[in-house]
């Protein structure tokens, strides 16, 4: 996860922008620019790292402390004048300036989420605080006892018994009941918001607000649903067979909690190999400073910065964070040595690289990612290659018989993986678009029919609880998902280009990245640098020659 963009924050550039000569609507907007930096600059760094005390420590104080700074911050993007000031400049046509221009278009969306009554702003605010609260601190129980989201995930990973199954599944969904109504309640203020604003819904707004059009990521779901459908049905009949042997049941009788995570967002280990064998000797944090080092990348300072380890109180997921656009970035983790908390590692690393790597002499406010899914892009990207065979075989010191074991199945790992995240990400997304049409609806029901349409998934007898509401994202990243799929298909858009316009290659078989600086070199000029300086999908066809096109990852994982 990302975290800076769950902020809704946006600092701004202390640099004159020059080239703009006498225009008078440009230098106001230089003046507004770089007044308002200087009121919105210490607020950001402080709130970031408010937040970051917050994460790792679980405290009260500190997350309360963190809902009052960025209710400030959020205030400020309210002040109606201010809006308006930037409305009248867009509607002059006197912006001609590129740069200048692209800002005052950053501008607007984080100041048009933002219109929000105060007495409104401060209740949404508040509340999305008080629930991610409680699932940092919440721990579900297993006979009475606590469990941490580690100790599920290893349950759901390696365990046979399905009652023990169960009883980890059911922990995982605890938190559900203790939030959900909360979350309704956010979801209510939320569209509340958007409505006053003009729009049907906040997910609407949402995506308006981020550059995307709804009819769009509809459209392109619908297409990858069918597209998918027959190679998903065919690897999920030949995963539940696997699953059903391991659990000595019937295929028939196979239940959520026989998947290997509680959502079955991932992809389970049933295959020849066990792929964490691996990793059980292995130093993840150090694995991943060696490979970025080598692609020229390097992330030292990051990891010195970062918190990567379980600890009492501490948020139990991951995510990265830019401090101050400055060079503070930092990545909170709770490693294991496992297959997937390396593909964390690396795909956490991957966020911060983006962050770090961005041209220092652009401005604030353009020293960011083109868009959210192009740093999921880079994460994602990087984040596959934890089941990679030739880059196990170069980052582990494997033999070329072990790296050939590993590739019998790795293919198809990466293959079944991408597809059961991409009808995961269908169900988020259809889900949470259908949440804020009407909060009011059976949404438990809702859930399992669409968990049923994409995921091939049956819910459990007689279960009628908020299952949905388990899922943090609803409450601290609403109207996001789908930007991890945007990313998936970017990933194999950039891979593609690197195989055969970077690398010079015909394919990437035994392509395992390490050592390959071309590769960073690459991506430092053509998409870090370039920051938000273009649209997203301008950046996508300067850095790989054509808009974003979802035929690379069909080439990739469904063919």
């Amino acid at each position: 996860m990302y975290k800076k963009q769950l902020l809704f924050i946006l600092s701004f550039s202390l640099i004159i922008i020059i080239g703009c000569g006498s225009n008078p609507k440009e230098t106001a907007l230089k003046e507004f620019i770089n007044i308002h930096v200087e009121r919105v600059k210490p607020l950001f760094e402080k709130a970031n790292v408010t937040y970051w005390d917050a994460a790792i420590t679980g405290e009260d104080s500190l997350y309360h402390k963190y809902s009052q700074m960025e209710l400030k911050i959020r205030k400020i993007y309210s002040d109606s004048t201010d809006f308006h000031f930037l409305k009248n400049l867009k509607s002059s046509g006197q912006i001609k300036d590129p740069v200048l221009a692209r800002q005052l278009n950053l501008l607007l969306n984080e100041y048009l989420r933002n219109q929000i009554e105060p007495v409104l702003l401060e209740k949404i605010v508040t509340l999305s605080a008080e629930i991610e609260k409680k699932f940092s601190t919440f721990r579900g129980t297993i006979n009475g006892e606590a469990v941490t989201v580690n100790e599920i995930n290893h349950i759901l990973k390696n365990e046979t018994d399905s009652k023990i199954r169960k009883k980890a599944w059911l922990a995982s969904k605890q938190i559900g009941p203790v939030v959900a109504e909360d979350m309704i309640r956010l979801v209510k203020l939320r569209n509340k918001a958007a409505k006053n604003l003009g729009f049907d819904t906040y997910h609407t707004m949402a995506l308006h607000t981020s550059e995307l059009k709804i009819d769009e990521i509809n459209r392109l779901f619908d297409e990858l649903y069918g597209l998918t459908f027959q190679s998903f049905e065919t690897l999920k009949s030949e995963l539940d067979k696997k699953l059903a042997a391991m659990a000595d049941i019937d295929q028939n009788n196979l239940k959520p909690w026989h998947y290997h995570d509680s959502f079955f967002q991932e992809t389970p280990l049933v295959y020849d190999i066990d792929l964490d064998t691996y990793y059980r000797n292995a130093d993840i944090p150090v694995l991943a400073e060696k490979f970025y080092a080598g692609i020229g990348l390097p992330i030292a300072d990051i990891l010195e910065n970062s918190d990567l380890y379980e600890k009492e109180g501490k948020n139990p997921h991951a995510f990265c964070t830019d401090i101050d656009r400055e060079g503070d970035v930092r990545i909170l983790c709770n490693i294991k040595p496992t297959e997937r908390w390396m593909e964390t590692m690396l795909h956490e690393s991957g966020h911060g690289i983006y962050d770090k790597y961005q041209d220092p002499d652009l401005p604030f406010l353009l020293r960011e990612p083109a868009h959210i899914f192009t740093t999921e892009a880079i994460a994602m990207m990087f984040g596959r290659l934890s089941r990679n065979g030739a880059w196990m075989q170069d980052m582990l010191d494997l033999s070329d018989t072990e790296r050939e074991t590993i590739d019998t199945v790795s293919k198809k790992y990466s293959r079944l993986k991408q597809l059961i995240f991409a009808r995961w990400a269908m169900v988020m997304f259809k889900f949470e678009q259908e949440l804020y049409d009407n909060p009011d609806q059976d949404l438990n029901a809702l859930w399992w029919n669409l968990k049923g349409k994409y995921q091939l998934l049956r819910k459990p007898e007689n279960r009628n609880e908020p299952d949905w509401a388990s899922k943090i994202h609803f409450a601290i990243a609403p109207c996001y998902y789908h930007n991890y799929l945007l990313g998936e298909l970017l990933a194999s858009q950039l891979h593609h280009c690197i195989v055969h316009d970077v690398l010079k290659l015909e394919d990437d078989k035994n392509l395992s990245y390490a050592g390959q600086e071309e590769i960073g070199q690459f991506l430092k000029t053509k998409v870090f640098q370039k920051g938000a300086l273009y649209p997203w999908n301008e950046m996508i066809r300067q850095a790989t020659g054509e808009p974003l096109n979802p035929k690379y990852f069909v080439d990739q994982f469904v063919k």
